[in-house]
């Protein structure tokens, strides 16, 4: 006869396995882009351009480490690997200043840059998260002038997976460091690779940005993420540290009024709404 312990211990193995099966994947809400020069998506997100999905979440390009393409092989986002849309082209000179926006943090194993199939350098990140909400490269771009595609490539450090991000460039249009926002039609490209992407035929110029008020994000779906579970803030609440935004949400930070331009959540107490021009909107 078994008695009542042993029935405990059966049962406790039977359960095991719906247990195991309940227990959620370890979720890495690492996010990011660069936001300057500006990115495809960063251009899509300020609404440059007419865009799909990528508008609501520029920071999700998400997809296997080793790419290079500008979607990250996220098929909602395949619109970025297209070289003859509109994208506005930004000149520079020999070297670049290179912004990311994160709007979450994790551990880095480095950063990549490259023109073709040539990469320029490597930036190492010591396997820890980024020190700050953006974090800023110089760039030697290596002789290459002309029109130029960029990409930028963050590669995370404890999983398998990186961000992605091209920025379109005209090369040795003067200047360094900070470029400025231009549509100048491309030029023979003396530099390097042997093969360069075309440029789009038309231009559009920038127009008003107006963040999304009455409809909200849609859902990520990149690959293994769940989002935070946190409470909407009331539209005219103090901004404040450990709090969930969506879009279209209205704060108070320093006697002024914010929207959120991004879904995210205040993990670094420097997010605020006027150090984080790519989360808020002063209104």
């Amino acid at each position: 006869m078994i008695g009542r312990r042993s029935m405990s211990a059966l049962g406790a193995v039977a359960l095991a396995p719906f247990l195991v099966a309940m227990l959620p994947d370890a979720t890495a809400y690492a996010h990011g882009y660069v936001s300057s020069p500006l990115s495809r998506q960063a251009q899509c997100a300020k609404g440059l351009l007419p865009c799909g999905d990528i508008k609501y979440e520029p920071q999700s390009v998400e997809g296997p480490k080793g790419l290079h393409n500008c979607s990250g092989n996220v098929s909602r986002f395949a619109e970025l690997d297209d070289d003859t849309k509109p994208w506005q082209v930004q000149s520079v000179g020999s070297t670049a200043d290179f912004t990311w926006t994160f709007t979450a943090l994790h551990r880095t194993l480095n950063y990549q840059y490259y023109i073709g199939d040539t990469l320029l350098t490597t930036v190492d990140g010591g396997n820890n998260p980024p020190p700050a909400s953006t974090v800023t490269h110089t760039v030697n771009l290596g002789g290459f002038t002309g029109r130029q595609k960029l990409l930028a490539i963050w590669n995370i450090g404890d999983t398998a997976d990186a961000f992605y991000s091209c920025i379109d460039l005209q090369i040795g249009g003067g200047g360094g460091g900070t470029p400025s926002t231009t549509t100048t039609p491309p030029t023979t490209t003396t530099a390097p690779p042997t093969t360069t992407a075309a440029p789009p035929t038309t231009t559009v110029p920038p127009t008003t940005t107006v963040a999304p008020t009455t409809t909200a994000a849609p859902p990520s779906t990149t690959r293994g993420h769940q989002p935070p579970t946190t409470t909407a803030q009331p539209a005219g609440n103090p901004w404040k540290v450990g709090a969930h935004y969506s879009v279209g949400d209205v704060v108070t930070y320093d006697g002024m009024q914010y929207r959120c331009l991004q879904a995210h959540t205040v993990y670094d107490p420097g997010w605020t709404p006027t150090a984080a021009p790519a989360l808020w909107q002063m209104i």
